[in-house]
């Protein structure tokens, strides 16, 4: 019953499904892209372990919404990707981070708003209007800083 199956007839555009039927719904939807990357950095005015310079391998995920478009999709995951090689990775990866971002701490707090703001921008060229919601940072499999949308409102 549930076993290896080939389709019966591959479904043809104009024939089995029409342009008008490729977009489902009219809601806002969230997707995730994630990426890694490895870079040095040290803490100015912090008396532990991370005033040495010392790397990590960190991990980025973005939360992205926006409205789909008329093929059913909010940005191609793709272009997510294209954006984060071109404008933001090219600042990171394999970087000493206290060189490359721009005068801050680099704590994962710091960095965190940084990519955040980064990618926020990139996305404006985008017509359906898609946003950054959230983004982590991973500095470690266990430890990670976050910004939200909610949160980006200075009190």
């Amino acid at each position: 019953m549930y076993g290896f199956h080939i389709v019966d007839k591959l479904q043809k555009m104009d024939e089995d499904i029409k342009k008008n039927e490729l977009k489902f719904h009219q809601k806002r939807v969230l997707i995730s892209k994630e990426f890694t990357f490895d870079a040095a950095h040290h803490l100015h005015c912090y008396d532990g372990k991370c005033k040495n310079l010392h790397g990590h391998t960190y991990k980025v995920i973005f939360g992205i919404s926006g409205f789909v478009d008329e093929i059913g999709m909010v940005i191609d995951f793709g272009d997510i990707k294209k954006l984060w090689k071109e404008q933001i990775e090219i600042h990171l990866d394999h970087r000493y981070l206290n060189e490359t971002l721009p005068k801050m701490n680099t704590t994962a707090e710091n960095m965190v708003v940084w990519i955040y703001e980064k990618m926020e921008a990139a996305l404006k060229i985008y017509p359906n209007k898609c946003r950054v919601e959230f983004v982590k940072l991973y500095e470690t499999p266990t430890s990670y800083a976050e910004a939200r949308r909610e949160w980006m409102i200075s009190e």
